[in-house]
Order: structure tokens, then sequence, then C-alpha cells
């Protein structure tokens, strides 16, 4: 049986398909119209709002603006942002990590330069003898200590790990561990780990001597230094730009930038493999770099195609030219010269450019929805065949301006 809509043969699947799409286009829609109007109320510059991706299941909101603006769509929208080439940085102040140290009466010498060892290497931390004054509840001080840790060490002894008293530390130690996410740490002293209790069974439980030579990695691990060794240089990639992307995104980008002819969707095309023999890269790393680009490209059937707007992210690396000034120019030729053309091979001439540099940046003004791009078959080599100003391409060039 074949089924028809509106006279015409269709796939179930492609159906739900389209459905999906239209949907994502009406939340797009909706999600741009309540961002769009955010406004910088000093300098009156918009908001800018670009929707990746094509599906409710993979759909992102980016947003692009000057900082008073992007903090007013935090508060009224609670919408996440972000910052094209920059990084919004928070001064705070450095807090000290915090542990709350249990032993046994009978290890007290032990637990004393412990806790000495940890004060001198920046850990503040809570030890009996330090805390609790004459006159004060034992109870109430040992449960603000608790209470206030980032780290419960119980140091576990032959002798302590029966102690009652140390029994009931470890428990609310748990209590942190679950209900505030602080780090539990069964310190052994002379006690094998199979002597362990059955919740700690299962986590890494350091071992201490006497002398404490190892007690600097426990404060290493505190500190949270890593363990790992420094992260070398990868084999032929050192000579890329350094950006917020991976060295192997930006390799797999160079090869992709270079290979372009015109800048427009599918003019390059390639695979896994081939990509691993141009860029030098494992097959894994060539997965993961892919993965990382996947909003700039369409990965399907083991082809990967690239999108228009991957030129206008990249092509700053690597060509003579920044598509984000160049989609400022047009966009502000545009809105300020009422007789300035909207036939992309007009443009391309009065600016003496090629298609190559024309396509990323009507890509850029279009993918942040600041200009009507009109698109048909057969437009090769630009993108559109037509591409003109709306309010929001006047609302662009003020914000940028």
């Amino acid at each position: 049986m074949v089924m028809k809509f509106n006279g015409k043969p269709f796939k179930a699947g492609d159906f739900q398909k389209a459905l999906h799409k239209a949907t994502a286009k009406l939340v797009g829609d909706h999600l741009r119209e309540r961002v769009s109007s955010v406004r910088d109320p000093e300098t009156g510059g918009f908001a800018t709002v670009i929707v990746d991706g094509e599906g409710l299941d993979d759909m992102s909101l980016r947003i692009e603006g000057t900082p008073a603006v992007l903090d007013q769509v935090r508060q009224d929208l609670g919408v996440e942002t972000d910052v094209e080439d920059r990084e919004l940085e928070q001064a705070s102040a450095e807090v000290p990590p915090k542990v709350f140290l249990s032993f046994g009466w009978e290890d007290r010498d032990l637990a004393g330069r412990i806790a000495d060892a940890l004060q001198r290497h920046g850990i503040s931390t809570w030890w009996s003898e330090w805390e609790i004054k004459a006159g004060e509840s034992l109870r109430r001080k040992i449960d603000q200590g608790i209470g206030g840790c980032t780290h419960f060490i119980a140091l576990l002894t032959p002798t302590s790990i029966n102690r009652p008293w140390v029994q009931e530390e470890m428990d609310a130690g748990f209590v942190q561990k679950v209900g505030r996410g602080a780090t539990f740490i069964g310190l052994r002293h002379g006690l094998e780990a199979s002597r362990l209790p059955p919740l700690l069974a299962g986590s890494l439980s350091p071992e201490i001597d006497q002398d404490l030579t190892q007690i600097q990695q426990l404060i290493n691990d505190i500190h949270g230094v890593s363990r790992k060794p420094e992260l070398g240089p990868a084999p032929s990639l050192n000579s890329l730009p350094k950006t917020r992307y991976t060295a192997a995104a930006m390799a797999i980008a160079e090869h992709f930038v270079n290979q372009s002819r015109n800048g427009e969707f599918g003019d390059v095309t390639s695979d896994e493999e081939r990509i691993a023999e141009r860029t030098s890269l494992s097959r894994e790393d060539v997965i993961d770099a892919l993965h990382e680009l996947r909003r700039w490209l369409k990965i399907g059937y083991g082809s990967v195609l690239v999108r228009e707007t991957f030129y206008a992210e990249f092509d700053r690396y690597w060509k003579p030219w920044i598509p984000a000034d160049d989609a400022l120019r047009l966009a502000a030729d545009l809105v300020n010269d009422a007789d300035f053309p909207s036939a992309p091979e007009q443009i391309a001439q009065r600016y003496g450019w090629e298609p190559r540099r024309l396509n990323p940046a009507m890509a850029y003004l279009e993918e942040r929805d600041t200009v009507k791009l009109s698109k048909a078959l057969a437009t090769n080599p630009y993108i559109g065949f037509e591409i003109r100003r709306t309010d929001a391409t006047r609302r662009f060039v003020r914000s940028r301006a």
C-alpha cells in the first residue's frame, strides 16, 4: 500500500522527520523571539541569537552580546549564554580545602603529625586537640567540624576501626559525602585493605606509615593535583593556531577550509578514513574531533559534509579575511545604502570579492537570523540568490558598532 499526502507518495519515516524539523523550527523561532528583545541598558545593543541543531534532540541556543546583555538574559530568562572568542572570568576568592580528621585515642600522636602536615600545606584541618577548648561541648564542636568539611579523613588502624566513637564519626562523614559531596578518605595505618568496612571496600584507601612518607600524595589528592603527567604536544600539530578547539579539531578545520572552493554546503565531502589520511590523526581522534565540530557538519551513512557556517567560523584562521568583520561591513551597507544591491554576484563585484569570501559573510549573518537570505537550487557559486535587510540587520549593526 502506498501512503499519500496531498496526492503525493511519502514514507512514514520521511513524514516523521519533516514533522520533527518543523517542530524544531517553531521552538527555535520562539527562543529567538524571547531572547532577541533583550537590550544593553547603556548602549542599546541587542542580543544576537543563534539556534543550533535540526531537531529537538540536538537543539542548543547560543547568545552573543555585551556582558550586560548576557547578564540580563541569565536573570530574566534563565538561559545560558556563549560569548564568541571571549572568556568571561569571574574572580573568586581561593577557599582552602577543609579536612575533618577522625582518629582513635591510641593513635593520637600519629593523627597530630598528620594534622600538622596537612595544615602546613594549605589544608585547613579540624583536629580535636586544636578545636575543642575547656568547657565546650564535644558533640557540638565535632558536628560543626564535620558539617563544614570538604574532606573527611578517618585514620583507620587495627584499634580505631573498632572504636564506637570513630564509627559514629564515620557515619556522620558518609552523610556529608552523600548529602554535600564531601570526599570520604579512609587512611590506613597498619591495617590490611581486606579489613576495611564494606562502605569503603570500593574506594581507594591510601596507606600511611609512621614516618609519613606518603603524606605528600595525600596532600596532592586533597588539593586536586593530578597524578597524570602533563599532556605533551600532538605530533605535527604544533603549528596550528591556539584556540578553544582541540588541536585535532583544528587540523581537520584547516583541511576543510583549504579544500573548499566556494564555501558552500557540501562542496567539501569526505569520510573518516580520508580525513585521517590527510591529517595524520588516528581514527579515534578523527571521530572525537568530528563530534566536537558536529554543529557545522552533516554526518551520516559514513560521509561528512561541511556546512557553509563552518567557513564563517574557521576561515579567519587560514584565510586573509575575517568573516565576522566582512559580515558587519555587509550588514552595515545593507542598512545604510538604499541603493545597495541584493544580488550576491553584484555585491561581490562591488567589493572585489570571490564567492569564497562572500559566502561565509552571508552565512554568518544568516546563522544569526539577521538577514533574509533567499535560496533556491542552482545558485552556485553563491549560497543564495538574494540577500535583504530586516529589522534584525539594523539591530545587529547597532549592537556591533
